[in-house]
């Protein structure tokens, strides 16, 4: 039996918030048509429900998405559905266009509400450590405690983290704000962090994970409970669907660094589909 496939929606973008009408239209039409962002050849990704093993949404925030119906009406259609939720903190620095903290929650709640709270991850991701000039070193981790607290209670049971990585259309970003700089911490200054996370979580029945952070899954003590992971696990597919998925390894992801990411499909565009969050350490945006 073939391999059903993960349709990733999407890294390259935010689909739910900005471009759900597009991504309807590939469902209507049974595929979607995407270019390589590096060669620029287009292929087809079936779209129907039967060669579809999940849809693995991205998003900053759910709001169109919950407000259009979209979630029951894939659901009603045969599709199963996954959420992978980035809530990082309040800060408009960092993310100038998104809605409230509170609100962001609640759209988490709703996701929960309506597909289950299995279906639902949490990404705080990046961390983020930064200063204007020689002033003190800041974070976005102050949000950190009551967030966990909130996806505690709505039934999460998984949060993905990594530190920021400075990509080039990052840094030429980062020179229109004066004074401005990220800074990369120290390992034993992440390992502190990590661990501070992780024993935060615990007890609240939250397991952490890392992405992309090899050297640090390497560094961190053996009585640190964190595993090196992935955003999209077919292995974790598979066992929430009841679904024939891929458990191979996605070779178009930084697996060198440590993503246990496994195959899907994404259907986002940088250049098409830009993402209207301007959030300052995005690598995606211009």
């Amino acid at each position: 039996m073939a391999k059903k496939v993960v349709i990733s929606a999407s890294r390259r973008t935010d689909i739910p918030a900005f471009y759900m009408d597009n991504f309807m239209d590939g469902i209507a039409r049974g595929s979607f048509h995407v270019k390589n962002p590096f060669n620029g050849r287009v292929s087809q990704v079936p779209a129907a429900p039967e060669a579809v093993g999940c849809i693995v949404f991205w998003s900053k925030d759910f709001g169109r998405f919950l407000d259009g119906g979209y979630g029951p009406a894939l659901a009603r259609m045969g599709y199963e559905l996954f959420f992978l939720f980035t809530v990082n903190s309040a800060s408009t620095i960092l993310e100038p266009n998104l809605p409230s903290l509170a609100t962001r929650i609640g759209q988490a709640e709703q996701l929960a509400d309506q597909h289950g709270p299995r279906s639902v991850w949490w990404r705080f991701d990046p961390i983020c450590f930064y200063q204007y000039g020689n002033g003190p070193v800041q974070n976005n981790l102050a949000d950190f405690p009551w967030i966990a607290e909130q996806m505690a209670h709505i039934g999460v049971k998984r949060c993905i983290t990594s530190f920021v990585d400075i990509y080039a259309k990052v840094a030429r970003r980062v020179k229109s704000i004066p004074g401005f700089s990220f800074v990369d911490p120290p390992m034993a200054k992440k390992i502190r962090v990590i661990r501070k996370m992780a024993d935060l979580l615990e007890p609240m029945h939250i397991s952490l994970y890392t992405c992309c952070e090899n050297d640090l899954t390497a560094a961190l003590p053996g009585d640190c409970n964190v595993k090196a992971g992935g955003c999209i696990s077919g292995q974790y597919l598979e066992k929430c669907f009841e679904k024939e998925i891929s458990l191979a390894g996605d070779s178009g992801q930084r697996r060198k660094k440590g993503c246990k990411c496994t195959v899907s499909r994404d259907i986002g565009c940088y250049k098409a589909h830009p993402c209207g969050h301007g959030c300052l350490y995005c690598y995606a945006g211009g």
